[in-house]
């Protein structure tokens, strides 16, 4: 709904993505192909130190469903089959993973004007069960998560969150890690030519008195640059820079500096292409 609140998961995402969306300390690769027949394939591929990953993603559109099917350098395939407008304003999506026969899961979510309802459970003998929920508006929302495991008769998690949205700035409060975490986030977008936005995060973990504090930036060079900062109070500091160098196609450069490691281990770098023809 366009009016109605956004799932809990989207509380302090709009801050969250500016601080770490596209940083990579790795090299990436990925190449799409759509298709007008509503076949697209993705291939990914990651080096880790001296490790290379990759996966095949093909997906197929049909009306209102989608069929995602992965397959990985281990040989696994998971597959998801998303189906929209069920019901009114109402989206099932049901995934499994083979050869693991207990990883089956059905996910439906729901949104109203004044609220948005995601539930899951897992499909084996013992399922994990999650419910979340927000109320309110676009503009302001108030929301909560718990899991539940069937096995143990134990709750898997507990948080709560608060959000407020305007189209300069966004503010949230969340309570995560079943109440031993607070996070406190803020966006703001700067009228500004080049799109001039910052952000920041404080968390605090209530069983060490631990706070963490991270600040951030992006902004356009020009329409086809994004250049992004992010510090924080542990000493690390990291830029990334993005070109779009074709329509839909763009290359990024991210580099990290940790202060308080020594000098051989302090720098990462990072190099990600991604290629849609």
């Amino acid at each position: 709904m366009a009016n109605g609140p956004a799932p809990f998961s989207e509380i302090g995402k709009r801050a969250r993505d500016l601080l770490t969306k596209d940083y990579i300390f790795d090299q990436k690769f990925s190449l799409s192909i759509p298709s007008s027949t509503g076949l697209g394939l993705i291939a990914t591929g990651l080096k880790k130190d001296e490790v290379f990953v990759g996966d095949v993603n093909t997906n197929f559109k049909s009306g209102s469903a989608i069929v995602d099917l992965k397959i990985d350098t281990h040989s696994n395939v998971s597959t998801k089959l998303t189906v929209n407008d069920v019901f009114a304003n109402t989206k099932a999506v049901l995934s499994f993973n083979i050869p693991d026969h207990k990883s089956g899961k059905l996910d439906v979510q729901y949104l109203h004007p004044h609220a948005a309802i995601d539930s899951s459970i897992g499909l084996n003998p013992s399922p994990q069960l999650a419910l979340s929920a927000t109320i309110g508006s676009k503009d302001l929302s108030l929301g909560a998560e718990v899991g539940f495991n069937t096995a143990s008769a134990l709750f898997t998690k507990y948080n709560a969150g608060v959000a407020f949205n305007k189209p300069d700035f966004s503010a949230s409060l969340l309570l995560a890690d079943k109440g031993e975490t607070l996070k406190a986030s803020y966006i703001h977008y700067l009228d500004r030519s080049d799109g001039l936005a910052v952000a920041a995060e404080l968390t605090h973990r209530f069983s060490t008195f631990e706070n963490r504090f991270v600040i951030g930036s992006a902004h356009s060079i020009d329409p086809f640059t994004v250049v992004k900062t992010r510090f924080a109070n542990d000493g690390k500091a990291a830029f990334l820079y993005q070109r779009e160098w074709r329509p839909k196609s763009h290359i990024t450069l991210s580099a990290e500096y940790d202060s308080v490691k020594n000098f051989g281990q302090a720098t990462k770098f990072g190099l990600g292409l991604s290629l849609k023809p």
